[in-house]
C-alpha cells in the first residue's frame, strides 16, 4: 500500500463516504475509502431505519451500511482499515500519511462525521463501559429489566430510549428543557410509551458507584434542587462534536463544523467535505448520502480538469 496513488481518496466510511465511493467508482475513478473504525459510523447505532426514502419496511442501521459497502465495492471502490495521521498538499496532489504507509490522490473527501458530546460530570469517565454508554444497540442488552437513564431530548435520545424500552420497563429519560427537541412523531412515541418516564427540567450532576454505576445525582434546572436516583445504566445523547482533528486548517462555523459551498468544496481546492462533519441545518442519513453523491460528482469534474479529460 506504500505510495499508492488514487484519483479520489475518501476518509470515513459512513453513509456519506460510502455514497461518494459508489458514485465516484461508478464514474470510473480509482477510489479508496479509509476507515479507522467500524464501517458505518453513527448509522450502526440505529435500531430501525424507518425514514430513508425507498427503504421500507424498516431495516437496522448495520444492515443498511453493509449493503452500501457491498455496493461501493461492487463498483470498484477499495476500502482500507487504517488511521490517517496527517494530510498535506504538494502541488496538485494530496499526500496522506497513514498507519499503512503513504497514500496520495488528486482529490480528497473528508467524511469523518461527528462523535457524541459528553456531559463532563464527575463519574462519567470512571464508569465509561461500566454503566455509562453512548450506544443503546451496542450495550442495551446488558441492562435487560434493569434501571436505565437516557439523557437528552433530540431524535437520537428518543430513538434510543424507545429501543431500550423493549429491553426494560424501567427507562427514565431526562431533558434539561421543558419539551423534547425531537421530531414530532419520534417525541410522541416516547411520551406515549408506558415503559418510559420523562422528566423535564432535569440534568445530570454526578454519576456514582463503586465498581459500576449504582446511582445518579439529578438537579432541577429551575430550582437547583438535587436528588439521587438508583440506576444501573446511563445512556448519553446530548449532541455531537465534529471530528475535524485532521483538517483544523479548514474554515468552520461557530460550532466547529466545516463550511463548504453547494458543491461540497472546502476552502482548499480539491478537498471536499460531506456528512455530519459539514455545516448544515439538518443531519440525517439521507442528507449525508446526498452530500456524498454531490461531492463525488464535483470531485470527478475537478479530477478530469486536472487530467485534461474535462467534458461538458
Amino acid at each position: 500500500m506504500e505510495n499508492a496513488f488514487y484519483d479520489f481518496i475518501i476518509i470515513g466510511a459512513g453513509p456519506a463516504g460510502l455514497s461518494a465511493a459508489q458514485y465516484a467508482a461508478r464514474s470510473n475513478l480509482s477510489v479508496l475509502v479509509i476507515e479507522n473504525g467500524t464501517t458505518g459510523g453513527q448509522a450502526l447505532n440505529i435500531n430501525k431505519l424507518e425514514n430513508y426514502p425507498g427503504v421500507y419496511p424498516a431495516v437496522d442501521g448495520a444492515a443498511f451500511v453493509e449493503s452500501m459497502r457491498e455496493q461501493a465495492q461492487e463498483f470498484g471502490a477499495s476500502i482500507l482499515r487504517s488511521t490517517v495521521t496527517s494530510i498535506d498538499k504538494i502541488g496538485q496532489k494530496f499526500v496522506l500519511e497513514t498507519e499503512s504507509g503513504r497514500l496520495s490522490s488528486w482529490a480528497l473527501l473528508i467524511a469523518t462525521g461527528a462523535e457524541h458530546s459528553r456531559l463532563g460530570v464527575p463519574g462519567e469517565d470512571k464508569f465509561a463501559g461500566r454503566g455509562v454508554s453512548w450506544c443503546a444497540t451496542c450495550d442495551g442488552p446488558f441492562f435487560k429489566n434493569k434501571r436505565i437513564l437516557v439523557v437528552g431530548g433530540g431524535d437520537s435520545a428518543c430513538d434510543e430510549a424507545t429501543y431500550l424500552s423493549t429491553l426494560s420497563p424501567y427507562v427514565t429519560l431526562v431533558h434539561r428543557r421543558g419539551s423534547l427537541r425531537a421530531q414530532k412523531a419520534v417525541a410522541e412515541r416516547v411520551l406515549s410509551n408506558k415503559n418510559i418516564t420523562v422528566q423535564f427540567f432535569t440534568q445530570v450532576k454526578e454519576i456514582k458507584g463503586v465498581s459500576k454505576v449504582d446511582s445518579v445525582v439529578l438537579a432541577d434546572t429551575r430550582t437547583g434542587e438535587t436528588r439521587e436516583m438508583q440506576m444501573d445504566g446511563i445512556f448519553e445523547f446530548v449532541g455531537m462534536k465534529p471530528r475535524t482533528e485532521l483538517v483544523e486548517m479548514l474554515r468552520k462555523d461557530d460550532k466547529g463544523y466545516i463550511i463548504t459551498n453547494y458543491n461540497m468544496e472546502t476552502s482548499i481546492k480539491g478537498m471536499f467535505c460531506a456528512g455530519d462533519i459539514r455545516a448544515k441545518p439538518f443531519r440525517q442519513i439521507v442528507t449525508a448520502t446526498a452530500d456524498g453523491a454531490t461531492a463525488a460528482y464535483s470531485a470527478g469534474q475537478y479530477i478530469r480538469t486536472i487530467k485534461n479529460e474535462a467534458y461538458v
